[in-house]
């Protein structure tokens, strides 16, 4: 199970990293649609002709696409129209899932080991600095490797 999560995340890190790329300048200001159909010379009115639909419909098809609160499927129409295909991704903030793996191990790595330093400095048996150091290193090791439900928690 661990090798096949490994080999997930591995293959999943190289398919998103030229996504990563493309989309490294964000949303072009008013949306992809519009910058699309403007970019193409289509005005509002072919494009509303082409799908059979009033000017004002792509005015707010390309707004709600702008905004964020378009469906799927509109979205997946309008790009079938411009005789392209739809496709959408879920892309880790932190640029691969290796790296929110680890992040989120460190987190809960550290809060694992400092826990338990409380405890251990009320009973008087704090550990130097460098020790924690290496006990977070360790736990988030561990963390990695183990992948715990709790990472997510």
């Amino acid at each position: 199970m661990r090798n096949q999560r490994s080999l997930f995340i591995k293959q999943f890190d190289n398919r998103i990293e030229p996504l990563l790329l493309a989309w490294r300048n964000g949303t072009p200001n008013g949306g992809w649609l519009r910058s699309l159909r403007q970019g193409l010379g289509y005005s509002l009115d072919q494009l509303a002709k082409r799908l059979g639909v009033s000017r004002q419909h792509i005015g707010q098809v390309e707004k709600r696409e702008a905004e964020g609160t378009i469906s799927l499927n509109s979205l997946r129409e309008v790009a079938n129209t411009l005789d392209m295909d739809l496709y959408y991704a879920l892309v880790p903030r932190d640029g691969s899932l290796h790296a929110l793996i680890e992040r989120r191990a460190r987190q809960l790595a550290h809060d694992i080991v400092m826990r338990t330093h409380q405890t251990m400095k009320l009973e008087g048996q704090a550990v130097s600095e460098q020790r924690l150091k290496e006990a977070i290193d360790e736990q988030a090791e561990e963390l990695r490797r183990e992948m715990p439900k709790q990472l997510w928690d």
